[in-house]
């Protein structure tokens, strides 16, 4: 009995402490037109502006992403299409997006770790977005998160315009320098499409190699609040 009761008590503990170290994510919508938020974990939903959707997201939870698609609908039971950000025609996604989508990319560390987060344009661009830590922001590394507020749709080289946003050299023309790959897998060049991307948005992901000015850090058990059109 003595022993069971140890373990209760050792498993109670656990829960306390991962749920202390959990991320509560926020995202809002500020733009002017409606964005149906993807999320692996979270599934999927509509929000229209001025509308937030909140996510408890466990800790150490890895390789998560958040990301906006455009021009959906949907019926009553969950199933349309997106113009940009599509996760095969479902409203709750359980799969990646198709791009062009910005991304908002991030893993949370283990209870007393480190949670790491960025915006990712690797996979193009459709609507703004901000990334930052609502808690312990004195010590996140740098003291604030990454920011794409640039309607790079809207500037987009015409040989990358895509209906609803801006796609990448990678998805647009394939090839091993544009999608690090072959012999450029682990030493691979920026190209003049990543270039115009970091440009940009000097704070996200311009292609795979793109780590010096893409990665953020906060405490384990950091909150956050995604913008959509900062």
């Amino acid at each position: 009995m003595a022993n069971t009761r140890v373990l209760l008590l050792l498993a109670v503990a656990v829960a306390v402490v991962s749920n202390v170290d959990a991320a509560t994510i926020t995202v809002v919508n500020h733009c002017s037109y409606t964005v149906w938020p993807g999320a692996l974990p979270g599934g999927g939903l509509r929000l229209d502006p001025g509308k937030s959707w909140t996510l408890n997201v466990p800790a150490g939870t890895r390789a998560a992403r958040i990301w906006p698609r455009t021009g959906c609908s949907f019926d009553g039971s969950g199933h349309g299409r997106c113009l940009t950000g599509d996760c095969r025609n479902a409203l709750s996604c359980s799969v990646s997006g198709t791009p062009p989508t910005t991304l908002a990319e991030y893993t949370l560390g283990n209870p007393g770790g480190t949670d790491y987060l960025d915006l990712s344009l690797i996979n193009g661009f459709n609507v703004p977005m901000s990334f930052q830590a609502t808690t312990n922001v004195a010590r996140c590394k740098p003291r604030r998160g990454p920011t794409c507020a640039v309607d790079i749709t809207a500037q987009c080289p015409p040989e990358l315009k895509v209906p609803g946003g801006c796609a990448s050299a990678c998805d647009k023309f394939g090839g091993d320098v544009y999608c690090c790959r072959g012999k450029y897998e682990h030493e691979c060049p920026p190209t003049k499409y990543s270039e115009f991307f970091k440009k940009k948005c000097p704070d996200a992901y311009s292609y795979a190699k793109d780590d010096k000015t893409s990665t953020f850090t906060c405490p384990a058990g950091t909150n956050y609040q995604i913008v959509m059109c900062p």
